[in-house]
């Protein structure tokens, strides 16, 4: 596996195996790796010639600075899982690279009502961030395909409406969701729970169950209701419990038993927010 810091090392690099006809796969990170991630990598390497994994830590897109002061930093396992899954490129770029004029200056987006619900209502900000750093690694990767998890169902959704926007010739695949034994999505917060608040995580798991089981055509407000108070029962704070339309997430209310949907909740143990959604 070649690394490499630079932007304009990266570029040259893979342009010229462009030239030579390979297909480039991506997998953007924020590092803390888990199987999930790995995931990506392999259906990267299995459909393309070549696979670049980036590592950064996104300043732009936390919008609590105590949340980006603990992101947690494993590079070394990082690198190690990598390069045994087979991943040809490691892209590590200081801040200064991502944004050589200043993460103030990052351009806007229209996102229209995706950034005012749900991780947008309670991340202000976030997505612009989100889109600021995608866009930047699209155009210094240039990759054929962009690999994403559908755990972060309305991040997809977002980037998806950036490489719209931007026109990137870039082909988006979403890998589902994966999961612990007990069902738990794998995610590098996961990291931070201890050994109590690990075990009650699962909750929100069986909280997306429990709206898949009991759903029914007609008012959804008290089975979200339900799945609220049984979250609080185990001490979560909940942002959100919410069932939108898959498609395009707009939030319903009143489902009329064709509207195919995704459940989606966010919600805190401790320091720790947690999301998650599933395919109703």
């Amino acid at each position: 596996m070649i690394v490499f810091k630079l932007t304009a090392e990266i570029s040259e690099f893979l342009a010229k195996k462009k030239e030579t006809g390979s297909t480039i796969g991506f997998v953007p990170t924020m590092g803390a790796l888990h199987p999930g991630h790995i995931s990506l990598i392999n259906s990267s390497v299995a459909g393309n010639s070549l696979t670049v994994c980036s590592i950064f830590v996104n300043p732009t897109q936390f919008n609590d600075k105590k949340d980006f002061e603990h992101y947690p930093i494993t590079l070394e396992q990082d690198i190690d899982m990598l390069e045994k899954a087979g991943c040809d490129v490691l892209f590590l770029p200081a801040v200064s690279e991502i944004y050589p004029n200043g993460t103030d200056t990052a351009k806007q987006y229209e996102l229209g009502y995706l950034e005012t619900i749900l991780e947008g209502k309670y991340r202000p900000g976030h997505f612009q961030g989100v889109c600021a750093v995608v866009d930047r690694l699209l155009e210094i990767v240039q990759p054929h395909r962009l690999y994403l998890g559908q755990k972060d169902y309305q991040q997809c959704m977002v980037i998806r409406k950036m490489v719209e926007l931007t026109g990137a010739a870039t082909q988006i695949e979403i890998a589902p969701t994966l999961r612990a034994d007990d069902g738990l999505a794998l995610s590098s917060r996961n990291m931070r729970l201890n050994a109590e608040e690990r075990a009650l995580a699962v909750n929100i798991y069986e909280s997306l169950c429990f709206i898949k089981r009991e759903i029914n055509t007609g008012n959804l407000q008290v089975l979200k209701l339900r799945a609220v108070n049984f979250l609080t029962e185990y001490g979560f704070k909940v942002d959100y419990v919410e069932i939108a339309d898959a498609t395009d997430l707009r939030l319903i209310d009143q489902w009329d038993g064709h509207t195919k949907l995704v459940a989606l909740i966010a919600a805190t143990l401790d320091q720790v927010r947690l999301i998650d959604n599933m395919l109703l």
